[in-house]
């Protein structure tokens, strides 16, 4: 039976404005993609000024993480994740009115930092507002909503470039962050924390020392590194390379292979969300879930290591689909430690899971190019580098294992 705290209307109120600043968040991560041909011509771009500015988008967001935790603790969600789109609307107005690259750079972090709070503000609040059994739930669709936002930032941006040109397309998404704020200062409950006085002093009390030496969290740091960074790296970044590379999809082939797995997972975290309350109340624990599910991702991993040149768009759709189980992970951090100490709980681990996206990022193109120079061809660099992904996952699987052993 489904329970609930605040009302269901009111929860249902709650997540869909914390899903709209969501999804603008995701949607400022993946337009860079889209726009990278149009911001070369322009700024005259190399390319390790894309992967710079791609890049300080993630630099922002994950310098924010520790801090984030410890002012979502002390001030709750409302106040943190408006004060914090203030700055993106700075940054995405100022992007859109940018006329160098170190222009295009500074606004780009700020986004980064604006847009931070814009998962991890939620989390801590559902910790608080939704019944246990719908905290699972609202993550998944959370995660729904993170591959709408992806979805968006490409043919659809792509449609609008031809009529309004990217900086007008700035324009807009900075006037929906304002729409986003004004949202959340109408919709999002006030954070009661700081009515009681023993909470006042357990938020004091509760440090980040507290998080780190939790065993739960422990079992799951090379966990956020490993799996969750490497599922991360491959989504955004080498399941296009490899599709063209190794499976000799056209670079339309891939996009389009791109975005009917965007639209699978979408789908795929609908569905999770809705029955994953269902399934623990079967008395599927986050712990057992992971146990039994993550092996599925293994085996399909090593499938399309086994096959190459085969395994194009539906195996690297199975693959992120089979890592559904992963999405359990943050929601059951969350709900390990005390409610004064969730937002410190939540922020920490999605720096790992960010931190894991650029080393396995740069690890597996690493990979890739040390067995190219060693005269082997590029299909055997793919492989070997995704071969190193799956090893470190396994290993990573083993140790959450050991910890999570029960005497």
């Amino acid at each position: 039976m489904d329970k609930y705290i605040l009302p269901k209307k009111k929860a249902i109120g709650v997540f869909f404005v914390f899903a709209f600043g969501y999804f603008l968040s995701c949607l400022l991560r993946a337009i860079t993609a889209t726009l990278s041909p149009i911001l070369t011509s322009e700024f005259n771009l190399l390319a390790a000024d894309l992967g710079l500015l791609a890049g300080g988008y993630f630099l922002g967001f994950a310098c924010m993480q520790i801090p984030l935790g410890y002012l979502l603790d002390k001030y709750g969600p409302k106040k943190i994740v408006s004060s914090f789109l203030l700055i993106a609307l700075i940054g995405t107005s100022s992007f859109a009115l940018a006329q160098s690259f170190s222009g295009l750079l500074i606004s780009r972090i700020l986004i980064g930092v604006g847009v931070s709070a814009c998962l991890m503000a939620p989390l801590t609040g559902y910790r608080i507002w939704f019944a246990e059994n719908q905290q699972q739930r609202a993550n998944s669709w959370m995660l729904m909503i993170a591959s709408l936002g992806f979805l968006s930032s490409t043919l659809p941006v792509q449609l609008l470039l031809p009529s309004f040109g990217w900086r007008w397309i700035f324009g807009g998404i900075a006037a929906l962050i304002l729409v986003s704020i004004i949202l959340m200062l109408a919709f999002i409950p006030k954070w009661d924390h700081q009515k009681d006085e023993s909470l006042k002093d357990q938020i004091k009390q509760g440090s980040l020392a507290d998080v780190w030496k939790n065993k739960f969290f422990i079992s799951v740091i090379p966990m956020g590194l490993f799996n969750y960074g490497g599922l991360m790296a491959i989504q955004t970044l080498w399941a296009g390379p490899w599709m063209i590379r190794v499976a000799g999809y056209t670079p339309l082939e891939s996009a389009t292979g791109l975005f009917w797995i965007n639209i699978t997972m979408l789908i795929s975290f609908f569905l999770w969300g809705y029955f994953l309350p269902k399934i623990t109340n079967l008395g599927f624990s986050a712990l057992k879930i992971l146990k039994l599910g993550l092996p599925i991702s293994f085996f399909v991993m090593l499938i399309i290591i086994l096959i190459g040149p085969k395994a194009g768009a539906f195996y690297i759709t199975l693959f992120i689909l089979s890592s559904i189980f992963l999405s359990v992970t943050q929601p059951a951090v969350g709900l390990s430690f005390p409610s004064y100490l969730a937002g410190k709980a939540l922020t920490s681990f999605n720096l790992l899971i960010f931190l894991g996206t650029f080393i396995m990022q740069w690890l597996m193109g690493l990979v890739i190019d040390l067995i190219k120079n060693f005269g082997y061809s590029e299909i055997l660099g793919f492989k070997s580098a995704f071969s190193v992904f799956l090893i470190f996952s396994l290993i990573s699987y083993i140790f959450f294992l050991i910890i999570n052993k029960k005497k």
